[in-house]
C-alpha cells in the first residue's frame, strides 16, 4: 500500500485511536500472507494485539494513579522469612475477590517484616485485575486531609478517596495523630465502610491503637468498622532489613577468614 490510501489509513487509525493497528498492520499482513492466513485471521490477530496493548496501557495507568512509592510484586517476597504469615491467604487475596466483596485487610507486625512489600504486592495485583487503587501512608493521608480542610476542598478529596476500589494506608501507628487528624482519618475510613476495601498496615496490635488515635471511643468505633469484614495478616518476626544487614556484614568477615 502506498500513496493516498496509506495516508488515509494512517489518519483513520490515529482518529480511531488504534496505535497497535497502525504500528503492526503492515508487518502482520506480510506475515499472514507468508503463512496463508485469510483476511479474517489477519484482522483477528490485529484485534488481539490491540486489545492486549490497550490492557497493558490501562494497567500502567492504574499503577501510576495508585501512587505506589515503588512497584513490587508478591513474586519477590520471601514468605519463608516470615513463618507467621499465611502465604495461602496472601495468594488468595491477590486474586482481588475481597475487593469486589468490599472486605478489608489488616497486616500487623513489628517493623521490617515486609508489611509494606505485601501491601504493594496486593495493590499491584489489584491494578492488574482492573481495580482502581490508592496508596498512602497514614501520616501523609492525615496531612493531606488537614490541608484539604484548611483549603476548603475536603469534600473533593474525600470523594477522590472514595473512588478507589482499594485504599491502602501504610504505617498506621508510627506517628501519633492530632485530635483533628484522627477524626478526619476516622471519617474518611467510615465513609468506605461496606462501600470500598481498605488495606491497613500497622506495627501496633489492636489494643495499642488508642495511642495513635488518642481516644478509646474513636478507636473502638474505627476497629468495629474495619474488622467487620476483614482478613488479618500476622507478620511478626525478625526484621527483613536487620537480617539483610547482618548477611552483608558477615560476608566480608567470611571472605577474610578464607583468605
Amino acid at each position: 500500500m502506498s500513496g493516498v490510501p496509506q495516508l488515509l489509513l494512517t489518519h483513520h487509525l490515529k482518529a480511531l485511536k488504534l496505535p497497535t493497528f497502525l504500528r503492526e498492520h503492515d508487518k502482520l499482513a506480510r506475515q499472514c500472507a507468508t503463512e496463508g492466513v485469510d483476511h479474517t485471521g489477519y484482522l483477528l490477530r490485529l484485534a488481539e494485539l490491540e486489545l492486549l496493548e490497550g490492557e497493558r496501557r490501562l494497567i500502567e495507568r492504574r499503577i501510576r494513579q495508585a501512587r505506589f512509592p515503588t512497584v513490587k510484586g508478591l513474586d519477590s517476597f520471601d514468605f519463608a522469612a516470615i513463618p507467621s504469615l499465611n502465604k495461602l491467604l496472601v495468594l488468595e487475596l491477590a486474586r482481588g475477590e475481597y475487593v469486589e466483596r468490599r472486605e478489608n485487610v489488616i497486616a500487623l507486625g513489628n517493623s521490617g517484616t515486609g508489611k509494606t512489600h505485601v501491601a504493594l504486592g496486593l495493590g499491584l495485583a489489584a491494578c492488574q485485575k482492573g481495580l482502581s487503587v490508592g496508596f498512602t501512608t497514614a501520616a501523609a493521608l492525615v496531612h493531606e486531609l488537614l490541608e484539604a480542610r484548611d483549603e476548603r476542598r475536603l469534600l473533593r478529596l474525600q470523594k477522590q478517596l472514595a473512588g478507589c476500589k482499594l485504599l491502602i494506608i501504610d504505617e498506621l501507628g508510627y506517628v501519633p495523630l492530632s485530635t483533628t487528624g484522627a477524626e478526619l482519618l476516622f471519617e474518611s475510613l467510615s465513609q468506605r465502610y461496606e462501600r470500598g476495601s481498605v488495606l491497613v498496615t500497622s506495627n501496633l496490635p489492636f489494643d495499642e491503637w488508642t495511642s495513635v488515635f488518642g481516644s478509646e471511643r474513636l478507636t473502638g468505633a474505627l476497629l468495629d468498622r474495619l474488622t467487620h469484614h476483614v482478613h488479618i495478616l500476622e507478620m511478626n518476626g525478625e526484621s527483613y532489613r536487620l537480617k539483610t544487614s547482618r548477611r552483608r556484614q558477615s560476608k566480608p568477615e567470611a571472605a577474610t577468614a578464607t583468605d
